[in-house]
């Protein structure tokens, strides 16, 4: 059985855009058969779904009905994230500063080119198919111009970020 991990943008279990991940395993159960969750930022890991783009609109629909989020649901099966870990582009980053943003579509044409003049001098970008992985560098995430409405804008198409140790944590889940 391929497992994959359904990757939530911008949820939290407190204050807005709450979605408590034991209320939302339950409500996923029926729909989507067994699932877990891996900490509390919107990691949900079940069997890849038969007609994933169908799967993704019904959580989306479900968890916008339960908790009064509107939030993009993108989906990553185990060989995706394993890929994705395999072609890192920068090795030499630091594991909680180096991101993975995983799009639910193709970026924009000339995206990367849009988001370099926004760049820290010690942040780096790559495009590698449909994952974006942004080093944010020394600064950190608090410090840069890549925003979320930045990066909404410029690659056209909305994704959602993990941090390195993330990304490996979910490889591990979905293995």
């Amino acid at each position: 059985m391929t497992r994959s991990v359904m990757l939530l943008r911008a949820v939290n279990v407190g204050g807005r855009s709450r979605v408590p991940m034991a209320r939302l395993r339950e409500i996923l159960e029926p729909e989507v058969g067994e699932v877990s969750t891996y900490i509390a930022s919107g990691n949900i890991i079940c069997a890849h779904p038969a007609d994933p783009a169908a799967a993704c609109t019904r959580v989306r629909s479900l968890i916008a009905a339960e908790f009064d989020v509107d939030t993009p649901v993108i989906i990553r099966r185990h060989e995706e994230l394993r890929a994705a870990l395999e072609a890192l582009p920068f090795p030499d980053a630091s594991e909680k500063m180096l991101h993975a943003m995983f799009l639910e579509a193709p970026a924009a044409s000339g995206a990367i080119d849009g988001l370099t003049p926004r760049l820290s001098p010690d942040e780096r970008i790559a495009l590698i198919g449909d994952d974006l992985w942004i080093d944010y560098g020394e600064g950190g995430v608090q410090s840069t111009r890549l925003t979320k409405a930045v990066l909404d804008r410029v690659l056209g198409v909305a994704g959602t970020a993990r941090n390195l140790r993330t990304v490996r944590a979910l490889i591990d889940l979905t293995a």
